[in-house]
């Protein structure tokens, strides 16, 4: 998790806290050492953020600090319901938990009348849940994504013949039954799709491709263009 990331959610961890927070509970939730903790509440704390406490005695956020409020309408809560919902049919373990997160957040954060639209549960997602993706960590995928790092797959094709594939990820596409990664391929010179239930191993390079990223996902854009009869 970077720093940035991090000092949010300490802030909203002790924003919905009901009482004094240790610094070896934030690390956990967080998974990072209690050490990195202690370095960003000071980072907090020097940037007036009215955080209170020490080692020891655990941390509190002082009454009238608040992040800007969320502001959503009957309609968009659902919406927000309903999509964190349909997040439970991927694959990705990493964005199923954090859809539990976001509904934790929203839930402390938005006015009483609109917190009823999580509590009544009225809202649901049914139908077939996409198998966990195995082999390949579709986290490390939408990072590498992120990032504009190239990515080492061993990918098998659809006859059974594995090739070992140097690819540069721009997208990621979740179906019911697979995830694909959209990418360019550096064996074959084009754009093409990895069917994660094909990827054998997938391993970061760290290679980057800073700057591509838009101009490949315009050239994948491109392809889905259909010429005119007769053109």
């Amino acid at each position: 998790m970077r720093k940035a990331s991090r000092l949010f959610e300490i802030i909203q961890i002790l924003r919905l806290a009901r009482q004094p927070v240790t610094a070896a509970m934030i690390a956990e939730r967080l998974e990072v050492t209690i050490r990195s903790i202690y370095r960003d509440i000071a980072a907090l704390q020097a940037m007036r953020v009215p955080i209170e406490g020490g080692r020891g005695i655990g941390y509190i956020l002082r009454p009238g600090f608040d992040l800007p409020p969320l502001m959503f309408s009957i309609e968009e809560m659902e919406a927000i319901v309903l999509s964190l919902a349909l997040l439970e049919r991927t694959g990705d373990d990493e964005l199923k938990q954090a859809a539990k997160r976001v509904s934790s957040k929203i839930a402390g954060a938005v006015p009483p009348p609109l917190r009823q639209t999580f509590d009544a549960n009225a809202l649901h997602a049914w139908g077939f849940a996409a198998p966990s993706a195995g082999t390949i960590d579709l986290a490390l995928v939408r990072r590498a994504v992120r990032d504009e790092e190239k990515l080492d797959l061993s990918y098998r094709d659809e006859a059974g013949r594995t090739t070992q594939r140097i690819i540069r990820p721009i997208a990621l596409i979740y179906y019911a039954e697979s995830a694909n990664i959209v990418a360019w391929c550096e064996l074959r010179h084009a754009i093409r799709n990895f069917r994660s239930d094909r990827i054998e191993d997938c391993q970061p390079t760290g290679l980057h491709f800073k700057g591509e990223g838009d101009r490949l996902r315009q050239i994948w854009v491109d392809g889905w263009e259909t010429p005119a009869p007769g053109g």
